[in-house]
């Protein structure tokens, strides 16, 4: 299915631990389809599945961004999505027996009654086990516990009347209480196994349109919507269980602006820092004009002293800075539309900015010699910010128009890879170990390197992807194509005529 260019979306269910293996290769699926920039769609549904992880791992899901990709459901009285909110060792036997009993039901209703049977007193004993440390799980300050595994993705909370959805993870371990407490251990373990009669009577409902509310229905639309979710929870005849669940469900309301409020109001913010931008544009222009011929990259990186044209720069390379990562912060805050990565302005605004203000990190960066620190090495390794990195996918991911496909006529107005110098500062280095070196097995390395980067950077040339300043008389590339240049005839003079060369350079000499 990966090799077939028709799939758009993958759909992968599970029912109990069938569903944390589900999950599993969910996120697996994620991550390759992320790491090969497709755009295939994936959705995980589970049923009555266990926690998968702590709250790291929820996290880190929720940092990538994909927890809209799934959707657990829960019936309301189902132990098994609770069970790992405890520390169930001292209870593997009765687990086993358990688990046991519920493949065989699942197989034949028959079947499960060859099972060991767990005794109504073991039953009740987990049961009760379960609902202490859920319970502890929704407390706050001194009556609070440790969280072993945390719930991530969309929660689809299904009863008799209805269902109600709940994404935000703290909502979620309220709600298993809550809809728990209701229960009796046996119910628990019964329920476990009714997810197909729930589902279809759920899908009835809906296809019934049955969603008309009893009683008064509130002036607030708000507050109709919290009522209904009351009923559909099945809670609506608990009176002790009412409020609490109001508070709960009021906790998953989003507080302050809107995703979609946020970012207009962050396009305004973009639209305030250009000027910042269109002043290092200004400064490339002059740096390209200059006689002495180094371009835009040189001239920074060996700015000295402290002119107000180069601390004017540098100072808006900062705030460049600042802005792009609240961009990605609020991102991973999910206080920005989901959507807003692939958004086309964006998009290029992202990829303009890198261009124009990843070559002055770079020349900062070896400026200031951060590459020989002990702990720290070449840029693109060591030194590059995370930013530049999410940008890189961003438009690695972009739909590509027809008119970037076109040849270009004239050297584009920048480069169009942000890390040229850092590659040519590593070329440099490469040249320099050359001419120290007398070991054949690392020679070998480093001229290889040194070919395919030479290869590359003609081939950018070529197609006219570099931007004037990269052929500037005396820019560190050109001096390097020199140096290399001349390493090369004295390589050739060595092996012509080895007697006029002392024997210890052994055919790889520098001046």
């Amino acid at each position: 299915m990966m090799g077939n260019t028709n799939t758009k979306s993958f759909v992968i269910t599970g029912h109990s631990i069938g569903g944390a293996t589900a999950s599993l290769c969910a996120l697996w699926l994620l991550s390759y389809l992320q790491h090969i920039s497709s755009s295939v769609s994936v959705l995980c549904i589970t049923f009555g599945s266990p926690l998968l992880g702590n709250g790291s791992f929820s996290r880190a899901i929720l940092k990538e961004r994909w927890g809209g990709n799934f959707c657990h459901v829960v019936l309301k009285h189902d132990i098994m999505p609770r069970l790992l909110f405890a520390p169930i060792v001292p209870y593997t036997a009765q687990l086993n027996f358990l688990l046991q009993f519920w493949q065989l039901s699942m197989t034949s209703p028959h079947f499960g009654k060859l099972a060991v049977q767990i005794s109504d007193e073991h039953k009740a004993e987990l049961f009760n086990f379960v609902m202490s440390y859920l319970h502890a799980a929704t407390q706050d300050g001194e009556g609070s516990a440790p969280i072993l595994f945390h719930p991530f993705g969309t929660y689809f909370f299904v009863s008799e009347e209805g269902a109600i959805c709940v994404d935000s993870s703290t909502a979620v371990i309220k709600m298993m209480h809550l809809m728990l407490v209701s229960s009796s251990p046996a119910c628990s373990i019964e329920d476990h196994l009714k997810y197909g009669d729930y589902v279809k009577t759920l899908s009835l409902k809906f296809l019934n349109h049955d969603n008309s509310m009893q009683g008064n229905i509130p002036d607030s639309s708000y507050e109709a919507g919290l009522e209904l979710a009351i009923q559909s929870s099945g809670l609506a005849n608990q009176e002790l269980a009412i409020e609490p669940a109001k508070e709960c469900l009021q906790m998953t309301r989003r507080m302050g602006p809107s995703p979609t409020q946020n970012a207009a109001s962050l396009a305004i913010r973009l639209s305030k820092v250009v000027p910042y931008r269109a002043e290092i544009e200004w400064y490339k222009a002059w740096c390209d004009q200059q006689i002495d011929q180094m371009g835009y990259y040189d001239l920074f990186k060996g700015r000295r002293g402290s002119s107000k044209r180069n601390m004017k720069v540098n100072m808006n390379r900062h705030k460049l800075a600042r802005f792009w990562n609240n961009v990605i912060d609020m991102l991973e805050r999910n206080e920005l539309p989901h959507d807003l990565a692939t958004r086309a302005k964006w998009v290029n605004a992202s990829h303009s900015y890198k261009l124009l203000v990843e070559p002055l990190d770079i020349a900062e960066y070896y400026g200031k010699g951060m590459h020989m620190h002990p702990n720290k090495g070449h840029y693109i390794q060591h030194g590059r910010e995370r930013r530049y990195e999410i940008f890189d996918r961003w438009w690695k991911d972009r739909k590509v128009t027809a008119e970037e496909n076109n040849e270009r006529s004239t050297y584009a107005s920048l480069t169009q890879d942000s890390c040229f110098w850092a590659r040519v500062e590593e070329a440099r280095d490469w040249l320099d170990s050359i001419r120290r070196e007398s070991d054949t097995t690392k020679l070998a390395v480093w001229w290889d390197n040194i070919e395919k980067f030479e290869k590359y950077a003609m081939e950018l040339i070529e197609n006219k992807e570099v931007s004037q300043d990269v052929l500037a008389k005396n820019s560190s590339y050109s001096i390097w194509v020199e140096d290399l240049r001349e390493l090369r005839e004295l390589k050739a003079k060595v092996k012509r005529f080895p007697h006029h060369f002392p024997p210890s350079l052994d055919g790889e000499v520098v001046p």
